[in-house]
Order: C-alpha cells, then sequence, then structure tokens
C-alpha cells in the first residue's frame, strides 16, 4: 500500500490544533510624563508658583478664621439669668437665641460650642429649666454678643400653668426681642422636626423669612447614625425648612455631635459671622431695663 505524500513538504510546519488560541503581544503603553518646572515657560512657571501661593494663602485664611471663631465661642461666660422679659440686660448688644426640644441636646451644644463643661446647665428632669439664661462673649472689658438659652419645650414634668407661662415668655422674646440676631435651633437628628419644633419655626417664621433673624438648625447626635442616615437627615431637614427660604433669609442645617465634635467648628464660624454681620451699621436698642418684651437656597 502506498501512502500519499504529505503536500506540504518536509519542512513545513505543523497546523495549529482546534484548541490552540493564538495571543497577540500587548500594545506598549506609554504613560504621559509629568512635566517638570524645567519643562515650563517662564510665564507658565510662573502662573503655576503664583496659583499655589494664592492656593496656601486661601487655605491659610480659613485656617486662621476658624481659630478665630473657636477662640471667640470658648469666650462665652454666665452674665445673668431671668424669668421675665422685662429682667433681660438692655438689648446693647446682637443676641443669639439656642432653642430646641427637651432632651435634644441643647445644652451639650453650648457647652461644647464654649469648650465649657457646665456652662448651660442641664437639668436631671428634661423640661425642668425655666429660665433664660444670658452669656455673654468676647473680651471681657469690650463684650461683642450674647447667646440666650432659652427653656427647651415639652416634656417637662410642671404644671400647665407653669408651662404655658415660660412658654409664653419664650414665643414673646423670639417675636418680640429686639437685639435677636440669630437662632440656633436643635433638633435630634434621629427623629427629624416634631409638631412642637415646627409649632417654633411658625412663631419666627416672619423674622427668618425676611432676613431680619437668621437660623442656623443644629441636627444634634448626629454619632448615632450611620453615613446614609446622616444624608438622609439632612435632607428630611432641608425639606423642612424649605417654605422659609427666601432670597432675604439666612438659613442653614448642619449635622452635630458633641461627642465627635463633627460640625462644632463650622458652626462657631457660623456665629461669629454673624456677630461680624450684626455688628456692621449695629445701633444699640434703646428700649432699656423695662423693655417688655451645607446654606438652603431660596425656594421656588
Amino acid at each position: 500500500m502506498t501512502r500519499k505524500a504529505d503536500h506540504r513538504g518536509a519542512d513545513a510546519a505543523p497546523a495549529p490544533s482546534k484548541t490552540a488560541k493564538t495571543a497577540s503581544a500587548p500594545a506598549a503603553k506609554t504613560a504621559a510624563r509629568p512635566r517638570k518646572a524645567s519643562d515650563l515657560s517662564p510665564e507658565e512657571a510662573a502662573r503655576k508658583t503664583a496659583e499655589q501661593a494664592a492656593r496656601r494663602a486661601e487655605r491659610e485664611a480659613a485656617q486662621a478664621a476658624e481659630r478665630e471663631a473657636v477662640t471667640w465661642a470658648r469666650s462665652a461666660r454666665f452674665l445673668t439669668t431671668a424669668s421675665k422679659l422685662n429682667q433681660l440686660p438692655p438689648g446693647v448688644l446682637p443676641e443669639v437665641a439656642f432653642v430646641g426640644r427637651s432632651n435634644a441636646g441643647k445644652s451639650t451644644a453650648i457647652n461644647t460650642l464654649a469648650d465649657h463643661k457646665r456652662l448651660a446647665f442641664a437639668s436631671k428632669t428634661p423640661g425642668r429649666t425655666q429660665h433664660l439664661n444670658v452669656f455673654e462673649l468676647g473680651l471681657r472689658e469690650t463684650s461683642d454678643a450674647r447667646w440666650v438659652d432659652l427653656p427647651g419645650y415639652g416634656h417637662a414634668a410642671v404644671s400647665r400653668s407653669d408651662k404655658q407661662r415660660w412658654q409664653k415668655v419664650m414665643a414673646d422674646y423670639l417675636v418680640e426681642r429686639e437685639p435677636l440676631a440669630g437662632i440656633v435651633m436643635m433638633v435630634d437628628s434621629r427623629h427629624g422636626f416634631t409638631p412642637l419644633d415646627q409649632q417654633l419655626l411658625d412663631f419666627v417664621a416672619d423674622r427668618v423669612t425676611t432676613g431680619e433673624v437668621r437660623l442656623l438648625v443644629l441636627l444634634t447626635k448626629a454619632d448615632k447614625l450611620t453615613r446614609a442616615e446622616g444624608a438622609q437627615s439632612l435632607a428630611a431637614a432641608q425639606a423642612a425648612l424649605a417654605d422659609l427660604a427666601t432670597e432675604e433669609a439666612d438659613i442653614g442645617v448642619a449635622l452635630f455631635s458633641a461627642l465627635k465634635r463633627t460640625g462644632v467648628a463650622d458652626a462657631a464660624q457660623v456665629l461669629h459671622g454673624w456677630r461680624l454681620g450684626a455688628l456692621e451699621g449695629w445701633e444699640p436698642s434703646a428700649l432699656g431695663d423695662d423693655f417688655e418684651v451645607e446654606e438652603l437656597p431660596p425656594s421656588a
């Protein structure tokens, strides 16, 4: 039997098997080499140096402003306490009121901002503190602002008549007090705005929407939330405040944690900015001792 000759010839390469895969060499990747300073023209080098200097100056200015605001907040000291509006000191300085539902962390927030453990007294029974406590800030010889700690609302184990009396004092202060420049409202970040919180916002709506009084909402106890829950809390607060956000209004909202100091420096800077803004063209109230008194965009 004769065998057929291989037509490829003796030196022919064998055909590749059906399962064999041919791999092509990967294309060489050439990374773009960063330009060295020596590669830049004199004009480009000068522009780059100027940009770096500007960023550094901006960063240093922001750090200095934060340090100044935090130091200023730590100057807070007790001035007086009042159970009636006519017991408050004359309105010779801009005032910032701290408000919030009982057990929302109001006293803790004040103490954290002031870096003082017992500046604002937290009653063992939430809601039992029924006075307006006044603190002064700035140099002792030249105080430039006051903080007023208002009684917490809700949860108070007091008689109905007493509760109505001091809640009226608080409401009258927020509506009528002429030196009032801003309000810091504490809201528990886990629960959001309650009906009582909304009622307080209704009290101050006219003064806030016209820009007469600024508003900062601190969502307290934020350390108890996850990152996603914190974002949800912020979004819910912004929605709740949307009706107050006008072109004239100055409204801010931020997560706040005394434990982790989240938002402490930011809040101090906001309040310090309020103080600077209020002092521009500030004219002390002539009412005297017998006076009875992350910003939201405008809503569409």
